[in-house]
Formats: C-alpha cells, sequence, structure tokens
C-alpha cells in the first residue's frame, strides 16, 4: 500500500493522516470544509512543532511528513488513486453508509475500505458496499499519534485476506493491532463507556464532586485521568453518541445515558471542544478549574 486517502480533517482524521504520513505513504486528506482542512494541516503542524522541540523527530522529518499530505475537498478526486480509505467522519450512523455508498462506486473493488468508528457496526457500514468483504474497522485511539493500540474490527463479511493487510499495516504504523468482533462498543468502549457513564451517575446522584470521583480513579485505580476528565477530552456528544449505539444495540438498560449528561450535550456544555464540561476551559486546556455548575 502506498496511497491512503483519509475521510475527515477532525481530531481523529488529522491524527490518522499524520501517522500514515509520517510513516512515509502519500496521504489524501478529505473534508468538505477548506477551514476544516485548514485547521487539521494547522494541528498537524503544531504536533510535529512539538515532537522537533522534544527531539523524537528532526526538522527534516516534520518537513517530510508535510509534504507527504495533500488536501481535497472532493471526494471523489482524493480517493481516486487510494489503496486504502479511512473513514474518520462524525459518529453518525447514516453519514457513514452515505459516504461508504459514495466510496463504493468511486473507489476499485480492491480498495480497502475502513472506518474508524469507535461504536458502529462494522456490519451494517459494510453493507452499503457491493463487495463487504473488502470493510473493516480500523479504531485508532486519541492521540493518534501517540497512542499505540488499533481496535481492527472484523464486521461478518470481512475477509481473511482484508483482516491480515490490516493487522500487518498497523504494525508497519508502530502500533499494536487487536482484532475483535462486531458487536456495539466493541471492546474499548464496551468497557470505558459504562464506567465513565457510572462516574457521570455517581456525580448526578450526589455521592461525591467532580474533583472528588476524579482522584479517586487518578490515584486509587492508576487512571492516567479521571473518567469525568476523560469524558470531557473525548467530547461529552461523543460519549453519549458511542452509549445510544450499545443501548440500541443491547436493549440493555446499564448502557442507557445518564440523564445528566444527556442534558449537558442538549446545553452545548461538551467538553473541551466547547469551553466547558465537567471542568473550565476557558483559561486552560487543562482540567484545573471545575465548571461553576459542579463547584459548592
Amino acid at each position: 500500500m502506498k496511497n491512503i486517502a483519509v475521510i475527515g480533517a477532525g481530531t481523529m482524521g488529522n491524527g490518522i493522516a499524520h501517522t500514515f504520513a509520517q510513516s512515509g505513504y502519500n496521504v489524501q486528506l478529505i473534508d468538505i470544509s477548506e477551514e476544516s482542512l485548514k485547521k487539521g494541516m494547522d494541528t498537524i503542524s503544531k504536533n510535529l512543532d512539538r515532537m522537533v522541540s522534544k527531539e523524537k523527530i528532526s526538522e527534516d522529518e516534520k518537513q517530510s511528513t508535510l509534504g507527504n499530505i495533500t488536501t481535497y475537498t472532493d471526494i471523489s478526486e482524493g480517493v481516486g488513486k487510494a489503496d486504502l480509505v479511512v473513514e474518520a467522519a462524525t459518529e453518525n450512523t447514516e453519514l457513514k453508509l452515505k459516504i461508504f455508498r459514495h466510496l463504493d462506486q468511486q473507489t476499485s473493488a480492491d480498495t480497502i475500505l475502513a472506518s474508524n468508528t469507535s461504536s458502529i457496526s462494522i456490519t451494517q457500514i459494510a453493507s452499503s458496499v457491493s463487495n463487504p468483504e473488502r470493510v473493516i474497522g480500523m479504531h485508532f485511539m486519541n492521540p493518534v499519534p501517540i497512542m499505540k493500540l488499533v481496535e481492527i474490527i472484523r464486521g461478518y463479511n470481512t475477509s481473511d485476506e482484508v483482516t491480515s493487510k490490516i493487522m500487518q499495516l498497523s504494525e508497519k504504523l508502530n502500533k499494536v493491532p487487536v482484532e475483535v468482533n462486531d458487536y456495539p462498543g466493541f471492546v474499548a468502549n464496551r468497557i470505558l463507556m459504562p464506567m465513565i457513564n457510572e462516574a457521570i451517575e455517581t456525580l448526578y446522584n450526589g455521592v461525591a464532586g467532580v474533583y472528588e470521583i476524579d482522584t479517586v480513579m487518578k490515584l486509587g485505580m492508576a487512571h492516567p485521568m479521571g473518567p469525568l476528565q476523560l469524558a470531557d477530552f473525548i467530547g461529552l456528544d461523543v460519549c453519549h453518541s458511542i452509549l445510544e449505539v450499545m443501548y440500541d444495540g443491547f436493549k440493555n438498560p446499564k448502557y442507557a445515558p445518564c440523564p445528566l449528561l444527556t442534558n449537558m450535550v442538549r446545553a452545548g456544555k461538551i467538553g473541551v471542544k466547547s469551553g466547558e464540561g465537567f471542568y473550565d476551559y476557558s483559561e486552560s486546556r487543562k482540567a484545573e478549574k471545575v465548571s461553576s455548575q459542579f463547584s459548592s
């Protein structure tokens, strides 16, 4: 594989593009918004600058990485020569199905189509293309250039050959691929999201405050960040969407989003990207100040 198309220039998309480009692949970064593409490339450049300052890469390696990325606003043009397409659009089932129906028409039959979805069924996504055996899940972790894990989700029809190629490709990116089967939430979010939801329930029920809940999990369970801070980092809207997918898939009430989470999403207080969630990020992106609605 030489040419990798990445659809979506947001947090996950630009991280995936960065990772492939740094490993020497030609990357076509695609987004319908020129502004999003510019923001995505700026993020990649800043992240590379940070790596240069820490002497993890050289200035030449930074420039080479940036030179490996070409941006497109037209999906058809961007995926034309792709050996692999990685879709990293918003976690919305209908949007992903629409994208994959389009990819089915615009790519060759041997182009592998991967989704970075964190919870939506790969089998369902694959049902939108004429040859579903070429569809697979590549669930990267955020921040993509740093996190080692790639959850490789095998749909009901995903072929052995495609699975093997993607496992090997992930290793070439210096990642650790773990193959899992196609059930709602896969492994990572099936375990993580109920924990986050339970932390929100604990706050909602008045058992303890934001700082106290996160401190217990950091110091008592050796988590690098507390579950409420992590939810802010992921995005409360994303957490809510994943929980809804799992609730719909399993019909088990333990996956139902906490009412507090639902209300915060409706109010637009969705974490770091909105400036406020369980913490206030108006002055710093670090979780140093608890949001006023939770501070006594």
